[in-house]
């Protein structure tokens, strides 16, 4: 029961509630894609008159335009569309794995506009040498970024291991441990951008940041509880429940690839014993295979062009992972009772091998029986998303809950116009 005499909110004054309410007009055109001006009242439960005015500020201030098109209701005039602006405020998302970088920039409505990626090989290399490469790829996208007059409120690191407070905690496949990721890019980034003001940096771990991608971009398959599993060089999860992400009671849940199968199996990064990800990762795949398991992405193609021509080691190895993914995901999938689990990163191309292994193990031991072979619950993941992806839309996300916010820290309103 709440003290009395406990100090009360602030009463909201008109200011208030006007931000409050830019934010829900903003956000259900983002929603919808194209809406008129009468839906967007009829869905946010204003005065038509109070949201031509707030779609007037949102257009001068550049987040929405009006499409062209118009539609004719049951009476009235037709009204003209609104959409979310395809210039101004955007997102920058840069995932940084052990061997490459993606960089990735968004648009209001979360389309993919800029892409680099580099293959890089981070193991061993000091965490603040890593981040600057990472920063000097994010630099070049931001300049494609405004030649397509797309302006970054902001930056979102996805980082590999325990993330937490912009700071990575464990990421013991790049050997990372209490690295201020946050403050050392931001530092690379600014040096390279002198006379720019600094973009805020933001972080999290890139399995969550995949499955956000995944929610908020997967098609029209997607669901909104589901288990995400990632298989780079590490294996990493995140758990998705009515369309939230579960962080846990310190930010580190979903690390699946370190789930123990073996006590005594081959010693992990992690300082413990046979984990899943000496089973079913990168390395332990290409290893199993015959290929050099230092191979990175190329002897990941390597292993599926080896795996479609039916060779056996190829095949041998992938059917182990998927009975070893299996047996930890079915376990994870009893306790959690996700509607699906979600096999991304290099796992996305192989799963023609990897999942019927892994689907035989859910139907023996889910105890539901609501998962039998075949039943479409385990799936690839998307190719609309991806780690850099999420990332930068959760950078857009911020913006669209706090449209005024931007035009303050933009310190004017920005002086392009939205595209016609």
């Amino acid at each position: 029961m709440r003290n009395t005499l406990d100090p009360l909110e602030p009463k909201a004054d008109k200011a208030t509630v006007r931000r409050h309410n830019l934010s829900l007009v903003l956000r259900a055109v983002h929603d919808e894609g194209e809406v008129t001006r009468a839906a967007v009242a009829a869905r946010v439960g204003l005065t038509r008159a109070a949201v031509s005015s707030l779609v007037e500020q949102l257009m001068v201030s550049g987040f929405l335009t009006e499409s062209g098109k118009t539609f004719s209701g049951h009476a009235g005039r037709p009204g003209t569309a609104l959409r979310v602006a395809r210039t101004g405020p955007a997102g920058l998302g840069v995932e940084i794995n052990i061997d490459y970088v993606s960089v990735c920039v968004v648009d209001l409505s979360g389309a993919d506009r800029v892409r680099l990626t580099e293959h890089l090989d981070n193991r061993g290399a000091e965490p603040g040498e890593v981040l600057e490469r990472a920063a000097r790829i994010a630099a070049r996208a931001l300049e494609s970024a405004a030649a397509e007059r797309l302006d970054p409120a902001g930056v979102r690191l996805a980082l590999p291991g325990l993330v937490s407070g912009g700071s990575v905690r464990q990421a013991p496949n790049l050997g990372w441990n209490g690295v201020a990721a946050e403050e050392l890019f931001g530092r690379a980034l600014g040096g390279l951008l002198p006379g720019r003001p600094a973009l805020p940096v933001g972080s999290d771990n890139e399995a969550n940041a995949a499955a956000l991608a995944e929610l908020w971009f997967g098609g029209p398959e997607r669901v909104r509880s589901f288990l995400y599993v990632s298989g780079e060089i590490g294996v990493g999860g995140a758990l998705v429940v009515d369309g939230e992400l579960l962080r846990g009671a310190h930010g580190f849940a979903g690390e699946i690839g370190h789930v123990v199968v073996d006590r005594d199996g081959p010693e992990c990064r992690c300082g413990s014993r046979g984990c899943l990800e000496q089973y079913a990762g990168q390395a332990a795949l290409l290893r199993g295979a015959g290929l050099d398991e230092a191979a990175g992405v190329p002897g990941v193609a390597r292993l599926e062009r080896r795996a479609r021509r039916g060779d056996a080691a190829a095949v041998a190895a992938l059917e182990r992972a998927g009975r070893m993914l299996g047996l930890v995901v079915s376990g994870a999938v009893n306790l959690l009772d996700p509607e699906a689990v979600v096999l991304g990163g290099i796992y996305r191309g192989l799963m023609p091998w990897l999942g019927p292994a892994a689907d035989r193990e859910l139907t023996e031991r889910v105890v539901s029986g609501l998962w039998p072979a075949g039943s479409g619950r385990l799936r690839a993941s998307s190719s609309s998303g991806d780690a850099a992806r999420g990332a930068a839309a959760l950078v857009v996300r911020d913006v669209i809950a706090d449209p005024a916010g931007y035009v303050e820290r933009a310190g004017a309103v920005p002086s392009h116009a939205p595209a016609p």
